[in-house]
């Protein structure tokens, strides 16, 4: 019947399966002579007829027509969405969150199953999995965030105190004690993080990149191919994850650093050959950081409402990106006039320098004394009154009701 297009047809047959009969001997239902003769039911329906999802999902729930004490039994027969004809987990699941209707994902049955198995089963796992990936988050954000500067306070108390050697910048009084613990300390997570943590990166984008390759599993962006695995948005902040941590590790400033530290140098970062890519070095640890943080965006889904406001920023992140290009396209267009209009203000003096300031004031960071300036020339300031109306007041107005309505048609699917 689906096949065919007779979608009435097939959903009254869907109905006849799923209704619960009785006579004196038995009871009949069809829900399992359905899932064994069609056990990728869900899949074709999904491709070929998704209105049919609804009766056939409301079909595996059967309520009681009596109450006790106002409540009523429900049973949900979701063995099938459980558990194939093998014994292994189904496709089902799969195949409904790929079809990517939000209605259909909070039905029951559906929010029943993946509930079931993500307290039952997944969770676990998943904890176990990323246990290990936030200890060497916490090994690295020491490492970068916190030692290092232990260790630079500690050698500016000792310059304030005379104690530093000026050639190398050393404390050759408290190294043994504060300055060569903190460096040593530094050294073994740095080390930790790139044997333990970016082998084991590498070690997987490149066996599942070669994979891909072999499988014909490619992706296009433009002219440019790439493995399909990188479609998905954590495996590719991972992706540039590994690549920052291989940058650090070779800018790492203390193995630059290395061949000309002996005694109380040891491990030192601050030579002359360790400050000329130390500035390189501290970007690509400033974006690992950042992937870091934004793969830790996954244990999210331990909570359903924590995962629902992951899922609302998600979706209303595309309006805060129309804002800014909206607001990019007036800050370019005022940042030209006013280069071309006759004024002796240095703060709109060219492009580049309008453009910065007109950033500013949009984002309130231009200051009043500024301002003042601006009064001397009528005309320079009657363009900034319309730059903050049009840049400003209306496209942050608009902002703020894009983002509601958004949000309120995220909601009802939530």
């Amino acid at each position: 019947a689906i096949e065919t297009g007779s979608l009435d047809a097939a959903k009254a047959i869907i109905i006849d399966l799923l209704t619960i009969r009785a006579d004196r001997d038995r009871y009949y239902y069809g829900m399992d002579t359905l899932f064994e003769r069609h056990p990728d039911i869900i899949k074709r329906v999904c491709a070929d007829a998704p209105g049919l999802l609804p009766p056939l999902l409301d079909g595996l729930i059967w309520r009681s027509r009596t109450t006790t004490r106002g409540e009523r039994r429900v049973n949900f027969y979701i063995k099938h969405l459980v558990v194939d004809a093998e014994g292994g987990f189904p496709k089902a699941i799969r195949w409904l969150t790929e079809h990517g209707d939000p209605t259909i994902m909070c039905h029951p049955v559906v929010s029943m199953v993946t509930d079931l198995v993500w307290s039952r089963a997944a969770l676990l796992t998943f904890l176990r999995g990323k246990a290990w990936f936030f200890f060497t988050m916490i090994v690295f954000v020491s490492s970068e965030a916190i030692l290092n500067h232990l260790n630079k306070a500690s050698r500016e108390e000792a310059h304030e105190s005379g104690l530093v050697d000026d050639a190398h910048g050393v404390d050759h009084a408290s190294d043994n004690a504060s300055g060569l613990g903190l460096r040593v300390a530094i050294f073994c997570c740095r080390c930790f993080v790139y044997c333990c943590s970016m082998s084991r990166m590498m070690v997987h984008h490149v066996s599942r990149s070669f994979q891909d390759y072999r499988e014909g599993k490619v992706a296009h962006c433009g002219c440019v191919r790439y493995p399909e695995y990188l479609s998905t948005w954590q495996e590719a902040v991972g992706f540039v994850l590994m690549l920052s941590l291989l940058t650090m590790l070779c800018l790492e400033p203390i193995l630059h650093c290395l061949p000309h530290s002996h005694g109380d140098y040891l491990f030192d970062e601050h030579c002359p050959q360790g400050e000329n890519v130390i500035f390189y070095y501290s970007v690509a640890a400033t974006c690992a950081t950042v992937m870091y943080f934004l793969l830790l965006t996954d244990l999210s889904v331990v909570s359903t409402r924590m995962s629902a406001f992951a899922l609302a920023c998600n979706r209303l992140a595309t309006e805060v990106m129309f804002y800014l290009v909206g607001l990019s396209f007036t800050v370019a267009t005022f940042a030209c006039a006013l280069s071309t209009m006759e004024h002796a203000d240095d703060d709109f003096d060219g492009v580049p320098k309008s453009a910065l300031n007109l950033y500013r004031m949009a984002f309130s960071m231009f200051e009043g004394d500024h301002y003042d300036k601006m009064a001397a020339y009528p005309a320079l300031l009657f363009a900034g009154f319309v730059f903050a109306i049009a840049g400003v007041v209306f496209l942050t107005s608009l902002l703020v009701a894009q983002l509601s309505s958004a949000y309120l048609r995220q909601y009802d699917d939530m």
